[in-house]
């Protein structure tokens, strides 16, 4: 972890990002206290749950059944 003053931080913005970019974490300091953090945003990967849509979706007994000539049709431009 790495600490810079306010100062420090306005002058070299672009340079923290790219480190916290890479994984740094940057503390921000104002008059010697630290005030805030830049930390890498990392994405929230949600765990599946197998089963969570139990009883919202039904499948009909003809789902794999042909498409009636009508419907068909307008799939295929006709």
């Amino acid at each position: 972890m790495h600490t810079v003053n306010i100062h420090q931080a306005k002058t070299n913005f672009s340079k923290l990002i790219d480190a916290v970019q890479h994984g740094e974490e940057i503390i921000i300091a104002k008059a010697g206290k630290p005030a805030a953090k830049l930390v890498p945003i990392t994405e929230v990967k949600h765990k599946r749950k197998p089963g969570a849509l139990k009883g919202k979706i039904k499948i009909t007994n003809d789902f794999n059944a042909p498409l009636p000539d009508d419907i068909l049709d307008g799939f295929e431009g006709k």
